[in-house]
């Protein structure tokens, strides 16, 4: 893109090299990632993988890329069909539920994704700009059928005694390139109908399942019988749908590259004859206290566990899920947790720190300092997200640049612009709410919560000029019981919103 940045590097998984970054058509990158089969909550496990999809999204936007982003919904699946029976309700009704708590969840979180099925006016009250594609399953059989025709007439899938389609892994060379599985291994001419298996199970995969009666209603006609689509087929169907036959970019859990991912493979490839992805990205695991979740340890949390009945900071959440490599085991915590809180108050602080400068003179040579460091911050910044998205060490570029500001207790209104202009721009990949507050702090006269802050530290400020002490004391107390920690500093009175 720019001869001045870095090459931005990811790890392929397929091939498990770290790799420079080279779109088909740049400026233009299809990026496809794996979303929720909504038949249940989104816990924190699967929310640490679409806030490392967003800041896939997120830093190829900020580095001038126009990313093509389609995240699916998967509403038709075996999970799916055993809620609904056992709730003897429709699919429909399944779905809306958990898609519209998902959705809800990924905005909490400042999830760009997550306004993909707003309108464009409401996006834009809410300061959105990226758009998602978020197309569900049920609204693409066509296209489904559509591929297991292609395969069929290629004679890589073929149908079976009971009117189902499965792909025939030996009938296609490279089986297993992304995983590992070995082909000799392939157990030829065996057939597997449920989604989900493991390696040693690998066999032909059903592309169309014949409708049995545990089914119910949940099925479509077409020239194969009366049936319903594999879960591997939908996301191949969908991404060629909108992004082409060949993607930049897809990303998902590091639990789906085997047996989904290397499905997704064959069954595009063994269509179109052509390399299906480029990159592949995944992200690993999370762990609570070092322990794998399970409803048996009552480790299992969603994020309204924690923002609703644990009162944290969405935001918060969004550290923590980031703030390790994207690659990396993820050890949640809740000390991990109170320490991502007070990481981002550290920022916001600083925020609010500069904004109080921003009616005070400066010196031409402090302008060029602060210039100068946020160049240098800026460029660090770069360079650890092109090289693999190394979000602590862009962290620790954010976190170096704060602390030397504060080292500078002079600072004038043109520099705190340049540092607030800065935090902004970082923010347009970290999406922790940096910008929100920048707005806030600088526009308080806006905020009533401000203005009744502001007042109340005038009225507090005149109590103390006529030595009523108590009345002083009465105010600082009644802000910290809201949250508000007050400083008095030599060049007068500041607050800010406690972690």
């Amino acid at each position: 893109m720019n001869e001045d940045k870095p090459t931005i590097h990811f790890t392929n998984t397929l091939g498990g090299k770290k790799e420079p970054f080279e779109p088909l058509h740049p400026p233009e990158v299809t990026f496809y990632s794996c979303g929720p089969t909504v038949y249940n909550f989104a816990h924190i496990g699967n929310l640490r993988a679409f806030v490392s999809y967003d800041l896939v999204r997120r830093f190829l936007d900020w580095r001038g890329y126009d990313v093509r982003h389609v995240m699916n919904i998967t509403d038709v699946d075996d999970k799916m069909i055993r809620v609904a029976n056992e709730e003897k309700i429709s699919l429909t009704a399944v779905r809306e539920r958990f898609e519209a708590a998902f959705l809800e969840d990924l905005r909490a979180l400042n999830v760009l994704a997550g306004w993909g099925r707003s309108s464009a006016s409401e996006r834009a009250e809410a300061g959105i700009e990226a758009e998602t594609e978020l197309p569900r399953a049920t609204e693409h059989i066509d296209d489904m059928l559509g591929l297991v025709a292609r395969l069929t007439e290629r004679e890589i899938a073929y149908r079976s005694d009971d009117g189902s389609v499965y792909f025939g892994i030996g009938r296609l060379p490279g089986y297993g390139r992304l995983s590992g599985v070995d082909q000799r291994e392939l157990k030829s001419g065996a057939r597997v109908s449920h989604d989900e298996y493991e390696k040693e199970e690998a066999r032909d995969f059903a592309l169309w399942k014949a409708w049995t009666p545990g089914d119910g209603d949940v099925a479509w006609e077409s020239d194969y019988g009366r049936g319903r689509p594999g879960w591997h087929l939908e996301c191949s169907a969908m991404s060629m749908r909108y992004l082409g036959e060949e993607l930049d970019i897809h990303a998902g859990g590091v639990d789906l590259v085997f047996p989904h991912h290397e499905n997704e493979i064959a069954q595009s490839e063994g269509a179109t004859g052509k390399p299906f992805v480029r990159t592949w990205l995944h992200n690993a695991h999370l762990t609570v206290d070092g322990q794998k979740m399970a409803k048996r340890l009552g480790n299992v949390y969603r994020l309204r566990d924690l923002t609703e009945e644990r009162d944290h900071d969405p935001l918060a959440v969004r550290y923590a899920l980031m703030a390790a490599h994207y690659r990396q085991p993820l050890n949640f915590t809740f000390d991990g947790l109170k320490a991502a809180a007070g990481a981002l108050a550290r920022l916001r602080n600083a925020v609010v720190a500069l904004a109080d400068r921003l009616g005070s003179e400066d010196h031409h040579r402090r302008v060029e300092a602060v210039e100068e460091m946020s160049a240098d911050a800026a460029r660090r910044f770069d360079v650890a997200l092109s090289d693999d998205l190394n979000v602590p060490e862009a962290l620790a570029a954010v976190f170096d640049f704060v602390g030397e500001l504060n080292k500078m207790p002079d600072l004038g209104a043109a520099s705190a612009k340049v540092a607030l202009d800065w935090l902004r721009d970082v923010d347009r990949v970290l999406g922790i709410g940096l910008a929100d507050a920048i707005d806030r702090t600088t526009h308080r006269d806006a905020d009533p919560e401000a203005v009744r802050i502001e007042g109340l530290l005038k009225e507090r400020e005149d109590a103390r000029r006529r030595k009523d002490w108590a009345r002083a004391d009465e105010i600082r107390d009644e802000l910290a019981a809201d949250g508000i920690t007050i400083e008095d500093k030599p060049d007068g009175t500041r607050w800010h919103r406690q972690p």
